[in-house]
């Protein structure tokens, strides 16, 4: 009998490097199937909703839904959700997306007063002809299909905001707080693949960015002939690259999801000037249910569940002004 492994790596959460070699192998490691993946140490907990949907025998589809709502209610989680920080002017906005196995796609982008935007992605998806929806007219949309409003504004995100104003110095940080978009991809008992994304976007951002989360191809691309991919970090260097999409058709090009997952950050620094502090980390799985991670930085964490394996990995890096890079 395999023995599941209930085990956050210690050296992670110190802080320290703690690369587990396994994950770099070019191949990648096969999980198997069912299993659920997703980024930084707060998809640990939002991978556990996941996994009692897969292992249930239920979808992929759901599955994602599900295990990111857990982000968008931590209101300790400051860059997804309802905790999240506001724009330049204290506003609160989310965008998310949602993807099937059929290739349906639904997305919000600059929603307000919604707890969760990653439900009303997936109504835009099943209930519309469209694939986005933004601002007010997905505020309204969410309204009329049953959505309570909130205030989006939570105590601890107000007095970040206060403290941003003292200054008002704006500069994405990478790696801040482990906390970022969280993208989860899914492989159910069925072979199916899904996958999610949903954020509050940069902190104190100019009212109206939009990054990557809810642009599909960029943030989250999924075909279920050949693989996954989703993308966490500066949403901008992700648009330019389409860099979920890019790692999507390396594996069709027969390219592992580790393979695919560094070709697609090495485009991404071949076509920055400058990546000393900019960070993109992306996430991948094929139909065999094997995974790849790669970043720009070191710092990007991800988390795996499946039938023998509950962990947070630490990624592979790439850039040479790093202590090391993957190589």
């Amino acid at each position: 009998m395999k023995r599941r492994s209930f085990i956050i790596n210690s050296s992670l959460m110190l802080g320290t490097s703690g690369l587990d070699v396994s994950v770099f192998d070019r191949e990648g490691p096969i999980m198997g199937k069912p299993i659920v993946i997703s980024t930084w140490n707060f998809g640990f907990e939002a991978n556990k909703e996941a996994w009692r949907i897969l292992s249930a025998n239920g979808s992929a589809l759901d599955a994602v839904e599900k295990g990111v709502m857990v982000a968008e209610s931590d209101l300790d989680n400051t860059s997804v959700g309802r905790g999240g920080n506001p724009d330049r002017d204290g506003i609160v906005t989310l965008d998310a997306s949602i993807m099937d196995q059929h290739g349906n796609a639904g997305s919000v982008a600059a929603i307000e007063d919604i707890e969760h935007p990653i439900s009303v992605a997936r109504l835009v998806m099943e209930k519309t002809p469209h694939v986005m929806l933004a601002g007010n007219g997905g505020r309204q949309f969410a309204i009329e299909n049953g959505f309570k409003t909130v205030d989006l504004l939570t105590e601890k995100s107000r007095a970040n905001y206060k403290k941003w104003m003292e200054t008002s110095h704006y500069k994405p940080i990478i790696n801040i707080e482990n906390h970022d978009t969280i993208g989860m991809l899914a492989l159910d008992a069925s072979g199916n693949l899904s996958g999610a994304c949903t954020t509050s976007g940069l902190a104190f951002k100019v009212h109206g960015r939009v990054g990557d989360s809810p642009i599909i191809g960029a943030a989250l691309y999924v075909d279920n002939n050949y693989g996954a991919a989703v993308c966490t970090g500066i949403g901008e260097l992700v648009m330019k690259n389409l860099s979920s999409f890019l790692a999507v058709e390396q594996m069709r090009n027969r390219k592992s999801p580790q393979q695919a997952c560094e070709y697609a950050i090495k485009r991404i620094m071949e076509k920055t000037p400058d990546v000393s502090n900019a960070q993109v980390g992306i996430l991948a799985i094929n139909k065999k249910g094997e995974i790849g991670a790669c970043a720009i930085q070191e710092g990007f964490t991800y988390a795996v569940r499946s039938g023998d394996v509950e962990k947070v990995f630490n990624s592979g890096y790439r850039y040479k002004g790093s202590k090391s890079t993957s190589q």
